[in-house]
């Protein structure tokens, strides 16, 4: 069975060009009318220009689906809130948001500028709360939102020269378990995918030994996230060079003591960090409590014990 999208409506921040270009000639073929959101400025986020959200446009218009451009800047709340409201003016709803936004400014965590900090996480992370703010009292009230928001491998595991991007990337995490938590009572998921993809945010890297890579490999795996059908929430997926797979936080069993010093810990380190038999809490329906529960009943068995 194809899985369509007719009378959705999305939301697609940074979808211009790369990934969000593919999402929204993806889901438009497939029948839903989208809001192409794209500032149109330079990889480090300076200037702007209408062509790359128009040209999406013109694309899925010409194909014959139904798309509007917006240039409004996800980095500020009222930029967030035009983007949403040009949904709303020009669709009458918003059941999909797809908050890929985003820019790079690399530089040493030693000679980071607070500008340049400031900078990545107003498109990344403040952004992603820009959209979605105004956009899930919409959905919940709707009873229908399907939002997904772009974290990184550089979110998940680091890297090197880009502290901002790592830091906006791992808070978009924190917020969509949230927004996954607080939606699920009123059909509103929310996840979170950790693309990667040869676009022009591997510029300076040197991509000539990567297998394929193109966005055509992330964007189906998007693209169910964004359907009725998502049947999970809460969650991170990963896409790379055709593979898919689940990311997830885990804990070790860990080590209980009625009391501890400095040389408990030290003597019970290895048997703290053994990760032979992991534990995962998902944060819906209540990884939270869960993981307190877990805690507080290690903490009574060990009270019976002694």
């Amino acid at each position: 069975m194809t899985l369509r999208f007719d009378d959705r409506v999305a939301v697609i921040t940074g979808g211009g060009r790369g990934l969000g270009r593919e999402y929204a000639l993806l889901l438009a073929s497939r029948g839903a009318k989208v809001v192409v959101n794209d500032v149109g400025g330079t990889l480090t986020g300076e200037g702007a220009d209408g062509g790359p959200a128009d040209d999406v446009v013109r694309e899925i218009v010409a194909a014959g689906g139904h798309a509007i451009a917006s240039t409004d800047s996800v980095a500020t709340a009222d930029g967030g809130r035009a983007i949403i409201d040009a949904a709303v003016r020009n669709y009458g709803r918003v059941d999909i948001l797809i908050h890929n936004a985003g820019t790079v400014r690399r530089a040493p965590l030693r000679e980071l500028s607070y500008q340049d900090f400031d900078a990545v996480l107003d498109v990344h992370l403040r952004g992603g709360f820009h959209v979605l703010r105004p956009a899930f009292p919409i959905m919940c009230d709707n009873g229908f939102g399907r939002i997904v928001l772009t974290s990184s491998i550089g979110g998940l595991y680091g890297n090197h020269g880009v502290a901002n991007y790592a830091v906006a990337k791992a808070g978009l995490v924190g917020l969509s378990n949230v927004a996954a938590l607080e939606g699920a009572a009123h059909n509103v998921t929310c996840n979170v995918v950790v693309p990667s993809a040869v676009t022009r945010m591997a510029e300076g890297i040197d991509t000539s030994s990567y297998p394929p890579m193109g966005p055509e490999l992330v964007a189906p795996m998007v693209a169910w996230l964004s359907h009725e059908s998502c049947s999970v929430t809460g969650e991170m997926l990963i896409a790379i060079g055709g593979r898919v797979a689940r990311a997830f936080v885990a804990e070790t069993a860990g080590v209980y003591r009625p009391s501890w010093s400095v040389e408990d810990v030290a003597a019970d380190i290895e048997q703290i960090r053994d990760d032979t038999a992991p534990l995962v809490f998902p944060p819906v329906p209540d990884g939270h409590t869960d993981h307190i529960r877990y805690s507080f009943a290690m903490a009574s068995q060990g009270a019976q014990h002694e």
